[in-house]
């Protein structure tokens, strides 16, 4: 009869437990706060955190302060690839709102907690209270137990200690008998660095020049582009062309050594006329404002312009001209060299006014030396 009196007590309070929570899930007995834990006296204050990761945690794990059990963890949900963790802390808690959240164990096998702590990169903010967050860039996770022990059996089976030994006999086998070799060469590792810290402003500004440089090359991405494109086709062309060019290189090497000898051959006449063509050019420098003064006249002609003031006076100008309207002049001063050279002298011929007199080549006279006449006209 005892024993049924118990089993229905057992029964009753596990209702009454389960109507107590409400339509809570049922987890099992973590589900539900277990008397004795932390963060339930006066002034206890709900918070959460983001945990990247929390391996075997289970609700109404503690939650510590150092080495102090401050409260306790009342629910543990998945936010996207993270943990949600949230956490009854007591009272009299008080630590910053920028606070970090760890993962710890608190030996080898023992059990898991979280680990609250002011910052230590950073100056304190606020204050932790009811319905704060400390967010996944400040919480983290302390080894674990099997992280630790794989670490450790890497390093004893065949890891970095196993190798020190041969390590060390390597260098010392590389290094025999090479000591002054090895001073040197640190020696001009030291020259090098110094020389390399000597110039690194040179150096920092080469690196923003090509920084520059490539920004102005992705600026003008599209004529790169393009220009990719075109350089394809332009080498296919020079290949296509390569006798060609090759053809043209050779025959300019043939004239370039035709040109040398050519220049060999001459190289004393071209000297010597390079001598006499200094005195001539010396006589045009030393007539040089003569000269320069001489070409007024084309800018006038056919007026010289030093003598313009002569005769051009106002509004008049003085003028003395003879003018020879004779046939054969006419015939001397416009014909000649046309088809009709000669016709007006025939003329006049035939009229016999300047057979053996007129200067012309019907005469068969020369010119220069036939009589003057007086009867011949001017």
């Amino acid at each position: 009869m005892r024993s049924r009196c118990r089993g229905a007590l057992l029964v009753l309070a596990v209702a009454a437990s389960l109507a107590l929570t409400g339509c809570s899930e049922w987890r099992g007995l973590n589900s539900l706060q277990l008397p004795g834990t932390e963060g339930k006296g006066p002034g206890a204050y709900t918070i959460q955190a983001q945990m990247p990761q929390v391996v075997n945690l289970k609700a109404n794990s503690r939650v510590r302060v150092g080495d102090v059990v401050v409260g306790s963890i009342s629910k543990i949900e998945r936010q996207g690839w993270h943990a949600l963790v949230t956490m009854r802390l007591n009272g009299d808690v008080n630590l910053p709102a920028n606070a970090t959240a760890t993962l710890g164990q608190t030996s080898l096998l023992g059990s898991l907690h979280i680990e609250l702590a002011a910052p230590t990169d950073e100056p304190p903010q606020g204050k932790l209270q009811e319905g704060s967050l400390i967010p996944l860039d400040h919480a983290g996770a302390y080894p674990t137990t099997e992280q630790t022990l794989s670490a450790l059996s890497l390093l004893l089976n065949g890891g970095g200690v196993g190798r020190i030994g041969e390590i060390t006999r390597e260098l010392s086998l590389a290094l025999d008998g090479r000591g002054a070799e090895l001073r040197s060469l640190i020696t001009q590792l030291d020259t090098f660095v110094a020389y390399v810290d000597d110039q690194k402003d040179d150096i920092i500004a080469a690196a923003d020049s090509l920084n520059t440089l490539v920004g102005q090359i992705a600026d003008d991405k599209p004529v790169v582009d393009r220009a990719l494109k075109t350089v394809p086709e332009a080498l296919a062309v020079l290949r296509e062309e390569r006798d060609v060019l090759v053809e043209a290189l050779d025959q300019i090497g043939k004239f370039s050594a035709l040109a040398a000898d050519s220049v060999n051959q001459t190289k004393e006449n071209l000297v010597a006329e390079l001598k006499d063509l200094g005195p001539v050019l010396e006589s045009l420098a030393n007539a040089g404002q003569d000269l320069t003064r001489s070409l007024d006249f084309y800018a006038t002609f056919p007026f010289p312009k030093p003598t313009l003031p002569k005769w051009l006076r106002g509004d008049y100008a003085n003028l003395t001209a003879v003018v020879d309207l004779t046939l054969s002049r006419l015939d001397a001063g416009l014909l000649t060299g046309t088809f009709l050279e000669g016709e007006l002298t025939e003329l006049e011929m035939q009229w016999g006014r300047t057979i053996g007199q007129m200067p012309s080549p019907y005469t068969a006279r020369n010119p220069l030396v036939v009589p003057y006449q007086f009867n011949q006209g001017p």
